[in-house]
């Protein structure tokens, strides 16, 4: 399987703490069925300030290790992008770390505010596509908005944005809300890809099997299939080569 949104690179997000920390992360993984995974820190600026600067450095400590112990695993990087205004000029100074592409088009992992759904989202989503970015919204399950209205989804599909659930929404550890979301966008067939947004092992772990295996309950084996490692290796296949 492949994971196209997690938080093990040490240091500097809310992920993963020490290269130790990491390194479990990845044993989790791969005991988990995950062959690579792509890691996605978070960009939020004033909070998290990161740059394919500080996530190469981290990252190649990363892949140091992985390689060095002769992991079975595959690594590459990215970001998960908080929404915000700067995102224009982080496009245009080429500075906006990609997870993939998509029909052609860059696809930028995109996290909405857990709270609701900014005033200026679609703006800025409609600024993207005519840049040549794709928005994959990452956990909309978890988003407050959308929790209280799932109507709320309808702007975000009408702007052409594919969607990531998280693996653990599925299978219910945050709760009965963003489970009952995840399955109905699941049951609309709204969902492009399920992946981990592991941060550590205690509460957040890699479970995307498991998330899997409760995909195939509402979508079938062959679905579920498309959305842990077809479709994610569609978009990510050029960062692991």
């Amino acid at each position: 399987m492949i994971d196209l949104h997690c938080h093990i690179l040490p240091g500097i997000d809310d992920g993963a703490k020490e290269l130790d920390d990491s390194l479990a992360l990845i044993n989790a993984a791969i005991s988990n069925g995950i062959t690579h995974m792509l890691c996605t820190p978070h960009i939020q600026l004033g909070r998290f300030d990161n740059t394919l600067d500080t996530i190469l450095t981290a990252f190649e400590l990363v892949q140091q290790q992985v390689i060095a112990q002769a992991l079975k695993i595959h690594l590459a990087f990215a970001a998960e992008v908080r929404l915000c205004p700067e995102i224009m000029i982080l496009a245009k100074q080429a500075k906006l770390p990609f997870i993939g592409k998509w029909q052609g088009k860059h696809v930028l992992l995109l996290e909405l505010p857990h709270s609701h759904i900014p005033p200026g989202t679609e703006q800025l989503i409609k600024w993207l596509h005519k840049n040549d970015i794709i928005p994959m919204i990452a956990h909309p399950e978890r988003n407050r908005d959308i929790l209280a209205d799932y109507s709320k989804l309808k702007m975000l599909i009408r702007m052409d944005c594919l969607f990531q659930l998280t693996a653990s929404s599925v299978v219910g550890d945050f709760g009965e809300g963003p489970q009952q979301v995840a399955e109905k966008m699941l049951s609309d067939d709204l969902v492009n890809i399920i992946a981990t947004d592991a941060h550590n092992l205690k509460r957040r772990p890699p479970k995307l099997a498991e998330g899997k295996m409760a995909a195939v309950k509402i979508v079938g084996e062959e679905k579920a299939q498309q959305l842990v490692y077809d479709t994610p290796w569609l978009i990510s296949a050029s960062k692991f080569m």
